[in-house]
């Protein structure tokens, strides 16, 4: 039987990751207000009749869930409110090969601009909101949306003891080159060594990949 985890977060730490949190995203949105401009105008351009912001329901702290925002970068979606509808039927968690990938890099859906934002990660900017409202942090474990929350094992719902994060460890280290088996390995990692010193060096990681558009999601 699998036992419950728990997790003691210093109230120093909390308070530091928050403020960090709230100023950061206020800086980051009034510094890039130019690029929202430009990206949302771009995304209008292709798609006049598609809303610029996709809106999802994805997993939080302590499994709450919350609404996501992300640039949108498909012209449309086959689900009404542009969610397509993802079941699984495993019964004993996540298996550890899975690999979630809501569209193929090929997919006829996806824009010309969408590809390039996906690329260089600008959809995920709009996530500075969540952040500033306290849904996400700057740094933790992506948020993964409750179709697969819902199935994890009591030891996969140790990334859920933490907020979620625009970028995290397992990203930094893979991103979308990874199975779920090693995705949580390095979420669980990011849980038990929760520090300012490993958000601030993830957070260097991070810009390093989206200048390079390295393993882009």
């Amino acid at each position: 039987m699998e036992q419950k985890v728990t997790l003691v977060v210093s109230h120093e730490y909390r308070r530091a990751k928050r403020i960090i949190d709230f100023m950061s995203a206020l800086s980051g949105i009034i510094l890039l207000s130019p690029v929202f401009l430009i990206v949302a105008l771009m995304i209008k351009l292709d798609s006049p009749k598609e809303k610029v912001i996709f809106v999802q329901t994805r997993t939080g702290l302590k499994n709450e869930p919350f609404q996501i925002f992300k640039f949108r970068s498909m012209r449309k979606s086959d689900q009404p409110g542009g969610a397509r509808k993802h079941a699984y039927d495993w019964n004993d968690g996540v298996p550890d090969d899975f690999v979630f990938k809501s569209v193929s890099e090929n997919d006829p859906e996806i824009s010309p601009i969408g590809a390039f934002v996906r690329k260089f990660s600008l959809d995920e900017i709009p996530q500075l909101f969540n952040v500033l409202r306290g849904d996400m942090s700057l740094v933790g474990p992506r948020p993964e949306i409750p179709a697969i929350t819902n199935l994890y094992s009591r030891a996969q719902q140790t990334r859920l003891l933490v907020k979620p994060g625009v970028t995290g460890w397992a990203q930094v280290n893979g991103r979308s080159n990874m199975n779920h088996g090693q995705k949580m390995v390095y979420d669980s990692y990011y849980v038990r060594k929760l520090s300012l010193k490993l958000d601030i060096q993830i957070i260097g990681m991070t810009v390093k990949q989206v200048l390079t558009g390295k393993d882009a999601v």
